[in-house]
């Protein structure tokens, strides 16, 4: 018999196996320990590539807009945990061998937090080195 930790937060079955719901700060985790960059990665490398003062503005323009979607993303996986709790109390003895909606939701919505944390992880790590001041 399969469980939840035969799959990642990332995937659907893990909440329809029982899997628990993660917090914010635990997903964030995760990416630091995981060192991913998330799939902006090469757009962020672009901008970090850039000579100054363009490049610190190019990289707080990402920031900025990865924190917009962050904070929509967060708001919207609240709404989901919400009916992941109301489903599964509503469907106790289910045994449907298939995913619902709200576990293909769940898993999105975590992989949008992950990728948004990634994407602030690697900006932010990237603004706080200083630039060569004599390069040109």
């Amino acid at each position: 018999m399969t469980n939840q930790q035969s799959y990642s937060p990332g995937h659907p079955w893990y909440y329809k196996l029982g899997g628990g719901v993660h917090k914010p700060k635990q997903i964030l985790a995760a990416v630091t320990n995981d060192s991913y960059q998330g799939y902006m990665a090469d757009d962020i490398k672009q901008a970090d590539g850039k000579h100054e003062p363009q490049r610190t503005s190019a990289l707080r323009n990402l920031r900025e807009a990865v924190i917009i979607r962050l904070h929509a993303d967060l708001e919207r996986y609240r709404e989901v945990v919400c009916d992941l709790r109301r489903y599964r109390i509503t469907n106790k003895q289910e045994v449907q061998p298939i995913c619902s909606d709200v576990h293909t939701s769940m898993s999105l919505k975590y992989n949008h937090l992950y990728n948004d944390f990634a994407h602030l992880v690697y900006i932010d790590d990237l603004l706080s080195q200083q630039p060569d001041l004599f390069g040109f």
